[in-house]
Parts: C-alpha cells; sequence; structure tokens
C-alpha cells in the first residue's frame, strides 16, 4: 500500500540534525526504499516555504526532486472541501492542505504518515487510515 507523506514526517527526516536513529525517520527510509512514498504537489510547497538561504532551499528543492508529484484531481479537492465541511461542522478545525492531504489518501487507497496529532481528530470523522511506524525497523 502507497503510503502519503506529511509535511511533519518530511520536516523531522529532512530538517533536523542527528535524527537518523528516530524512528519516524527509520520508517521514512524504508518506505522510500519500498517505493511506497507519495508527495503532493503542496506538502513539497510547505517544505521549501520560509527557507531563507537559497542553497538550503536548493539542496531540499533537488533531494526532494526524486520524488513526483501526485496527480490531483478536480474530484480530490472538491472531497477535500466536503471533508472540510464535515470536521467544521463538529469543531474540528484544520487546515485545507491537510483536508486536501485525507481526501487524497482516501479516493487512491494511500495511508497518511504524519506526526501531526490533529489527523488523529480527522480520522473519526473521515475514515482517513494512518500509517504507523512498524516495530521491526
Amino acid at each position: 500500500m502507497k503510503v502519503l507523506v506529511d509535511t511533519s514526517i518530511w520536516s523531522i527526516a529532512l530538517r533536523r540534525s542527528n535524527n537518523s536513529d528516530l524512528k519516524e525517520v527509520k520508517e521514512l527510509a524504508e518506505l522510500i526504499r519500498e517505493m511506497r512514498v507519495v508527495i503532493i504537489g503542496s506538502v513539497r510547497q510547505e517544505l521549501l516555504s520560509g527557507i531563507p538561504e537559497s542553497v538550503v532551499f536548493e539542496s531540499l528543492k533537488e533531494k526532494l526532486q526524486v520524488f513526483e508529484d501526485f496527480n490531483i484531481t478536480t474530484e480530490d479537492y472538491e472531497f477535500a472541501a466536503e471533508l472540510f465541511n464535515r470536521c467544521r461542522k463538529k469543531g474540528i478545525q484544520g487546515s485545507h492542505i491537510d483536508y486536501l492531504i485525507c481526501a487524497v489518501s482516501l479516493n487512491n487507497g494511500f495511508t497518511i504518515f504524519t506526526a501531526d496529532k490533529d489527523f488523529e481528530r480527522f480520522r473519526e470523522h473521515t475514515g482517513i487510515k494512518l500509517h504507523t511506524v512498524r516495530n521491526d525497523l
């Protein structure tokens, strides 16, 4: 099964030093080896935003170029809005990108790998499946 990797996991893996022993980093590395990683353009944009040093920006941009953006459809955007509205009625707030991640994952049978606890609340009202770190890594 493919795994849509959220910005929070990429950030742990790419922006922190001395992180190779972290379980999330090991899991991401294994998913990459298994060729199961999915990235969407909005996540790529979030990762590249706010990097003031052009050398660091270009380095990260180059690293991410090995991952092709998953094609998002009109139906994904419409479903993301529906999920946003559904959760908002229940008092649950989230970003438009978070709901787009939920919609893309549901429409395509992906799990979501995230460190963002908001997705646990989204799961209650959307049915998304969250990827968990395997114990044997």
